[in-house]
């Protein structure tokens, strides 16, 4: 069952995302479409993004097509299951790809000398922080039944900054839904173990 704080902030998330006309809309995903989908791929929803996708399923546009995100709206009724596997895997798949290139994180240890014994120990590190899920490219929120309120972030490699305090302003903060008001804006509190070392 979502908190209600959970299910508000979903649902004015929903609302100003309507507002925006950035997208198509597709219905909600139903009971039975979040089990599968979270059963398939390993995760839960955390309880606002889980209400913003009962509202309604974002689509991408045929504008949208043509961007970096094949389909930067992840589909998460029809998608392809690897697209949505490399969706799911981009933030990770980012620390790595810094890992090769010389990262490593204060927490693991000593880095190992040789490259792939490096970027193996950090794989398997890498499996024990909390996962990430894309709402829209490469802003995510972390996955987690009975939370909600988290700033979305945006993971890029080991690049990784607040897009919003929380999933309603994010929305409008990338889609312009309405006017961002100056008296809303707060200072967002990291909230995810590993992540937001980040920030």
């Amino acid at each position: 069952m979502l908190s209600s704080e959970g299910a508000r902030l979903g649902d004015k998330a929903a609302r100003r995302l309507v507002q925006s006309g950035c997208c198509r809309i597709e219905p909600g995903l139903t009971e039975a479409e979040f089990a599968r989908i979270e059963r398939e791929y390993g995760f839960e929803f955390a309880d606002d993004h889980w209400a913003f996708l009962a509202a309604g399923l974002p689509v991408s546009s045929p504008a949208e097509e043509g961007q970096t995100w094949a389909q930067p709206w992840p589909n998460w009724r029809n998608g392809d299951p690897d697209q949505l596997r490399q969706h799911l895997d981009w933030p990770t798949e980012g620390v790595l790809f810094d890992v090769q290139h010389g990262y490593w994180h204060d927490a693991w240890g000593v880095r190992p000398l040789v490259l792939k014994d490096a970027v193996a120990a950090a794989t398997l590190h890498l499996a024990q922080v909390p996962r990430m899920i894309p709402i829209f490219a490469h802003r995510c929120l972390p996955a987690g039944r009975g939370t909600c309120g988290h700033p979305v972030l945006s993971i890029y490699q080991t690049d990784i900054i607040y897009y919003g305090n929380d999933l309603p302003d994010y929305i409008d903060r990338e889609f312009g839904a309405r006017e961002a008001n100056v008296g809303d804006r707060r200072n967002p509190q990291a909230t995810v173990p590993f992540w937001r070392d980040f920030l």
